[in-house]
């Protein structure tokens, strides 16, 4: 009879157990079956009868906690152990051992163990890395096992590869590792004195070597200060000799090496050579010597004699002036030598230090506690008065230019033109920077009264020419009245030594009179570009500032109803605009004449009603005719098969946008302005275009129109014409109800 299932009744010692796999002992090696590894274990992972496992890691630690391995728990913790070693000497004539010195470093994360030899200096030994970072295997009989934490302390010795290392010392946080896992930690231990090093160093002690040096060490102050420069703002004042100024400077202190260098702000047109560099980078002595020293006068050491074979040109030696006897004392500025207001002595010259930059006041606070960085005024003295020139009046020779040139030098130049202005203001392009006026002649002469000019003003050069339109049959000479010049204003001296004012582009708009070398001209009208150019430069044209006249229209604000049914009883159609000439007769009867012809314009020109301005539809098919024939384009029947291509639903009608894109792609040679033109003519109200006419009007060789006939002008306007008298008013109609809504804010009811 079986014994029940029941704990302490059952020798089953599988019983409990979750793990029952088998490792893997034999393997096939060169196709022979033998013994792979006889370090696997046993069935789940048990060691067999009489193995002996090495472990794969220290005893301890296994972690921080249940589940944190070693290498996460003492991640960057290292153990370091002070150590020495004696060594045998095979030359034995001074010592018969040395002694040398290590640090052994313990790593707990991973039981990794490394060597280093501090360098010793003039040591004569290969010191360093000595054991590269790896696990150690104790010394026989135990090399199947690693060194751990536990075999190190202090007074104990560890032998890594046949080398005894004895321990004498830890660092605090070994102490404080070793006493937290339950190890004892030894008191430090004497360490001895290598005795090759304290025979050398006695020696070194009482011998005098023939060439004393001084250990300058400059590398410690580089580092430190490497790309630290103090800067100071300075100025040298040398007015007081003969052709000299005031000369600003800027000083600059190296810190890594104690030298200086100084830079010249040259202000422009200063007349002087483009040299920045005042003082190349050096050290600034204080006390600047009489003469400049020679090459080799300043040196180190001194050669007092020189022996060898000097027949064969070779010195074997020389003799060097222990003494320093003829040493140049000198003495150079330092950082503690400079502030704010002091004066330095650069090769002679006075420097005075009056403002720095806030790095140089952070480093002097910080370093020598310096608290007050008010900078020293140093503003020129005022210059002495200026004496009046005063020229001789005006000859009547030549120009005043060219009569003012001849006193200013002796040797007479030409007036220098503005050619800046002239390259700016010059005709290019569409832009002609010419101001066009249609004038009319001030006279009480009855023949003159009708006698119509156009002035034109150029902006390059503030010159001026009146040219008088030619009429047939009216007894009057027309072409240019007044050659290009520059007219001079009215009322002044001729013979005087300032120079004459002209007449400005300021002082031409609509309404005002003109004298121009005694005629008097009013000015009517203006071209569109005059008048563009006049209300985009509102600060030099006040008149054309639509908010001034607006502001003068706000002033009659009590009257505003009133003028609302005067327009109301003037627009009879109740179209919301009125005529050009009933607008004017209404708004200067309300502002009592307050309001300029240029202000009035400028309200014109902003509330215009818009008007159809499309050509003629002749005279853009004669005006395509004539680019066709240039082209020699002869193609249209293409066109009209596309269309009726995409004309699916046979309509003989096309959306606008496919009739243009149709040109576009075929490159019928028509500038867009003028196919935009064309296409709107034959839209109809569903933007659509019966195909068929439009390019059956197009053709030239089927459908020709008369040509264009080219205007006939006259030789004498070959010069200054103006193409197209201006229109005697700017606008057909305006827009009143608008007008009245900027100004007053009257709806319409």
């Amino acid at each position: 009879m079986a014994l029940p299932l029941l704990p302490g009744n059952s020798f089953n010692r599988n019983v409990g157990k979750e793990k029952f796999h088998k490792s893997q002992h034999w393997g096939f090696c060169n196709n022979v079956m033998m013994l792979v590894s006889d370090e696997k274990p046993g069935i789940g992972g048990e060691p067999l009868l009489g193995q002996k496992i090495k472990p794969k890691c220290s005893i301890y630690p296994k972690g921080d906690g249940s589940d944190v391995p070693s290498w996460v728990a003492f991640d960057k913790q290292v153990l370091s152990f002070d150590a020495y070693l004696e060594e045998e000497v095979p030359d034995k004539s001074q010592t018969n051992y040395r002694i040398r010195y290590y640090k052994i470093y313990f790593y707990p994360e991973d039981d990794t163990i490394q060597v280093n030899e501090p360098e010793v200096k003039n040591s004569g030994l290969l010191q360093g890395t000595s054991i590269r970072r790896h696990r150690i295997t104790l010394p026989p009989p135990d090399e199947d096992q690693f060194y751990t934490v536990y075999h190190f302390n202090v007074g104990t010795e560890v032998v890594f590869y046949g080398r005894t290392f004895k321990i004498y010392d830890c660092d605090a946080f070994t102490r404080n590792f070793l006493r937290k896992i339950g190890v004892k930690v030894n008191p430090p231990v004497q360490c001895p004195e290598d005795p090759y090093m304290k025979i050398r160093r006695e020696v070194l002690e009482h011998v005098e070597p023939l060439r004393p040096y001084e250990s300058l060490d400059t590398l410690k102050q580089f580092l430190q200060y490497h790309g630290k420069i103090l800067c100071f703002f300075c100025l040298w004042d040398d007015s007081v000799s003969m052709f000299g100024d005031r000369r600003e400077l800027i000083l600059h202190y190296f810190l890594c090496d104690d030298t200086i260098e100084i830079k010249e702000l040259l202000p422009h047109n200063s007349g002087r050579d483009a040299i920045k560099m005042f003082l190349r980078r050096s050290k600034l002595p204080k006390n600047c010597p009489p003469r400049v020293y020679q090459p080799g006068q300043i040196t180190d050491r001194a050669v007092l004699n020189l022996y060898g074979d000097f027949i064969k040109n070779q010195a074997d030696g020389f003799l060097m002036d222990r003494y320093k006897l003829g040493e140049v004392d000198q003495e150079f500025y330092k950082d503690s030598d400079l502030s704010l207001g002091v004066t330095i002595n650069v090769w002679g010259r006075k420097v005075l230090l009056y403002d720095c930059d806030e790095f140089t006041k952070s480093y002097y606070k910080s370093k020598y506690g310096i608290e007050n960085f008010t900078s020293v005024s140093c503003k020129p003295p005022s210059p002495p008065p200026k004496i009046e020139r005063k020229f001789p009046p005006y000859n009547g020779f030549g120009s005043e230019e060219d009569s003012l040139r001849t006193c200013i030098g002796l040797k007479p130049t030409p007036h220098r033109r503005n050619f800046k202005k002239f390259m700016e203001k010059d005709s290019y392009g569409f832009k002609s920077n010419i101001l066009r006026f249609f004038a009319k002649l001030v006279t009480d002469k009855c023949v003159d009264l009708d006698r119509m000019f156009v002035i034109s003003y150029y902006l390059s050069d503030d010159t001026i020419s009146v040219f008088e339109p030619i009429e047939r049959n009216s007894g009057i000479t027309g072409g240019m009245f007044l050659k290009r010049s520059r007219v001079k204003k009215p009322g002044q001296e001729v013979f005087k030594s300032e120079l004459s004012e002209y007449i400005k582009a300021e002082d031409l708009y609509i309404g005002v009179t003109v004298n121009v070398n005694g005629y008097l001209f009013r000015l009517l009208n203006a071209d569109e570009y005059t008048l563009n150019y006049m209300e985009q430069n509102t600060d030099k044209y006040p008149f054309s500032n639509l908010k001034l006249a607006l502001q003068k229209l706000k002033q009659e604000e009590a009257k505003s109803r009133e003028l609302k049914q005067i327009f109301r009883a003037a627009d009879r159609k109740h179209t919301k605009k009125v005529d050009y000439n009933t607008f004017r007769d209404i708004l200067m009867s309300f502002t009592v004449g307050n309001l300029s012809e240029q202000e009035f314009v400028t309200i014109v020109r902003h509330y215009r009603a818009p008007e159809d301005t499309c050509s003629d539809v002749d005279f853009l098919i004669a005006l395509a005719h004539e680019k066709f024939k240039k082209n020699m384009f002869e193609n249209f029947d293409s066109f009209i098969y596309s269309c009726v291509y995409e004309d699916r639903e046979k309509k003989n009608v096309l959306p606008t946008k496919d009739i243009k894109r149709l040109c576009k792609s075929s490159r019928l040679p028509l500038s867009d302005d003028l196919l935009e033109s064309l296409l709107s003519r034959f839209e109809d109200s569903e933007k659509q275009i019966d195909y068929k006419s439009f390019f059956s009007a197009l053709n030239w060789r089927k459908n020709p129109v008369p040509e264009l006939q080219p205007a006939s002008y006259l030789k004498e306007r070959c010069e200054d014409i103006w193409l197209g008298m201006p229109s005697p008013i700017p606008a057909k109609y305006i827009d009143y109800l608008t007008l009245l809504k900027d100004v007053f804010g009257l709806e319409e009811e």
